[in-house]
């Protein structure tokens, strides 16, 4: 009994010993690990934060709030992971930045909000690193770059006046036509302006009809995608009080002539397609990219438009363009209690990749992977709104187009 009794204490002492020694290296471990949160491990926090929710989305749903959360914390993660490739980030740096920062200024879960704006402010640093001076032969296109670049760091915190008062100078050498394809002070959005060639890759002047080096016939792009990519860089321009080739109401103001918009049609339709992403533009400008709600009435044959067929979206299993109806139909007013958007929520629910992407796992360009799930996240997630209505700016620019509910509320 004695004996017994020994080796019995023995083996509880070394049992005891042994579980300290445990604990003690996990914690140690534990704390390693959250002063590594930075850079590449910042997607790791992202799935170690998921919150605890299990209800139900909506009554009879087969997904869960838990779901809905882990799912766009994975597609952050995958944006950020895309993000540090250094070819990745040298091509798309300044978007991503721009993904971050929309991100973590709108969303409504204030740890899906720290997490993006960790993300953005490291990657920021490093665009800011290898973005300190623009290129005295910098062309029109390096200018927008930098330009946008150096307004998402700006507003990720990383301010660099030196390089905006750079931009801004190499920015005043260039026409509108040499940053817009076209000038919106004088005429509307032209339906002359050539796509990339397909066989080259040649880009060719406005109005050319054959490719300058192979001579092969040339695709137009349509007079939405010339419109929305200018409102985009004009809304930017403007952001960061640098003047990109026009304003951003001198764009604006050539909405009306997009309208009636080509509905209903099948994705693969660059007129349909075109069209969606004009329309989602008017939105994303016009709400600060999720900041602010945009009432109906301001433009109801666009809110039109996007309910009527957000489900075209869902029968081509074009995430990138759900995503954008939904986020844009959100800025309207439209939620979770809605049928067209739970069916946008099941439908990327159930097709979330295993890497925590959606889109195509095959595609080469990382753009086509990235962005779409980029659309994800933001579709999934609820937002913070800081107004019911856009800036009184907006509004007074809605009004000069004469919509009827802009006069009201101006």
């Amino acid at each position: 009994m004695p004996g017994k009794f020994i080796r019995s204490l023995i083996i509880s002492v070394l049992l005891t010993a042994l579980t300290i020694l445990c604990l003690s290296s996990a914690l140690t471990s534990t704390s390693a690990v959250r002063a590594r949160v930075t850079d590449a491990s910042l997607h790791q926090a992202a799935f170690n934060q998921t919150p605890k929710r299990g209800c139900a989305l909506w009554p009879g749903s087969r997904f869960t709030e838990t779901e809905r959360a882990r799912s766009v914390r994975r597609g952050l993660e995958f944006i950020y992971r895309t993000a540090l490739d250094k070819n990745n980030f040298e091509t798309y740096g300044s978007d991503y930045l721009w993904c971050f920062y929309t991100v973590g200024a709108s969303v409504s879960d204030a740890g899906v909000r720290r997490l993006a704006h960790q993300m953005g402010v490291e990657r920021a640093r490093r665009w800011r690193q290898t973005h300190r001076a623009l290129p005295d032969d910098a062309d029109s296109n390096t200018v927008i770059d930098f330009a946008f670049g150096g307004d998402a760091a700006d507003s990720l915190g990383l301010r660099d006046d030196e390089l905006k008062r750079q931009i801004r100078r190499a920015a005043s050498r260039f026409s509108a036509r040499d940053f817009l394809l076209f000038d919106p002070t004088s005429e509307p959005p032209p339906a002359d302006v050539p796509e990339e060639c397909e066989f080259d890759h040649a880009s060719n002047p406005r109005g050319a009809k054959f490719c300058r080096l192979c001579q092969r016939s040339l695709k137009m792009r349509t007079p939405q995608d010339v419109w929305y990519d200018a409102l985009i860089t004009t809304y930017t321009g403007d952001r960061y009080g640098v003047r990109l080739g026009a304003d951003y109401g001198d764009v604006l103001k050539w909405l009306p002539t997009l309208r009636p918009y080509h509905a209903k049609g099948v994705v693969a339709d660059a007129g349909f397609y075109d069209n969606v992403y004009a329309v989602t533009h008017v939105v994303y400008t016009l709400n600060d990219y999720g900041l602010y709600q945009i009432p109906p009435a301001l433009l109801p044959q666009e809110f039109e438009f996007l309910k009527s067929n957000l489900r075209e979206a869902i029968k081509e299993n074009d995430p990138d363009m759900l995503g954008e109806f939904m986020d844009s139909l959100r800025a309207f007013g439209m939620t979770d209690r809605e049928e067209e958007i739970r069916a946008g929520i099941a439908y990327l629910l159930a097709h979330q990749n295993a890497d925590g992407s959606w889109g195509d796992m095959k595609e080469k360009d990382i753009y086509k992977r990235y962005h779409p799930t980029w659309n994800a996240v933001a579709a999934l997630s609820n937002y913070a709104w800081r107004a019911p209505t856009p800036t009184p700016r907006k509004l007074r620019l809605l009004h000069s187009l004469g919509t009827d509910g802009a006069s009201r509320m101006y």
